[in-house]
C-alpha cells in the first residue's frame, strides 16, 4: 500500500528529472575536461541521447541503474507499493533502451552506455570515454 495520496506521490514523481541529473552531469564535465563538445539531448535523434556528438556520429547514454534495470544492486531493486505496476513500467525500459539503440547503430551512429554506478570510478570512466571518443 502505498503511504502517499496519489497528489502526493503526483507531486513527489514530478521531481524526477530525464534531463541534468547527476551522473549526467559528471560525465558531461568529465567530457570537457578531456577536450570535447557536445551536443545535449537532440529530440531528432532516435531514444533522445544525453550527449551528442554529431560530426562523430556517436551518442552516450547515461543511463539509472534503477530506472533502466542495471544488473548492479540498485538495478535489482523495485519499490515495496504497487509491485506489479512497477515491475512492469522498470522492464519495458530495457528492451526500449535495445531497441533505440539498434535503430541508432542501424543509422550508423555508435553508441555508448554509461551507467550511474561506473560514475563511481573516475579513472576508469575516464579511460573509457577516451576510447570510445577518440
Amino acid at each position: 500500500m502505498d503511504t502517499l495520496t496519489p497528489k502526493q506521490r503526483s507531486s513527489q514523481m514530478s521531481l524526477i528529472r530525464y534531463a541534468d541529473t547527476k551522473p549526467e552531469l559528471a560525465v558531461r564535465r568529465l567530457i570537457f575536461r578531456l577536450g570535447y563538445r557536445y551536443r545535449l539531448h537532440v529530440h531528432s535523434i532516435p531514444g533522445t541521447p544525453d550527449i551528442i556528438f554529431q560530426n562523430r556520429n556517436k551518442v552516450i547514454f547515461v543511463h539509472g541503474c534503477f530506472w533502466h534495470r542495471h544488473v548492479c544492486v540498485n538495478g535489482k531493486r523495485l519499490p515495496k507499493s504497487r509491485v506489479a505496476f512497477w515491475r512492469a513500467k522498470l522492464e519495458g525500459n530495457k528492451p526500449r533502451d535495445r531497441r533505440n539503440h539498434r535503430i541508432l547503430r542501424r543509422l550508423g551512429w555508435k553508441v555508448l552506455v554509461v551507467w550511474e554506478c561506473q560514475i563511481k570510478n573516475i579513472e576508469k570512466l575516464m579511460v573509457r570515454l577516451k576510447r570510445f571518443l577518440g
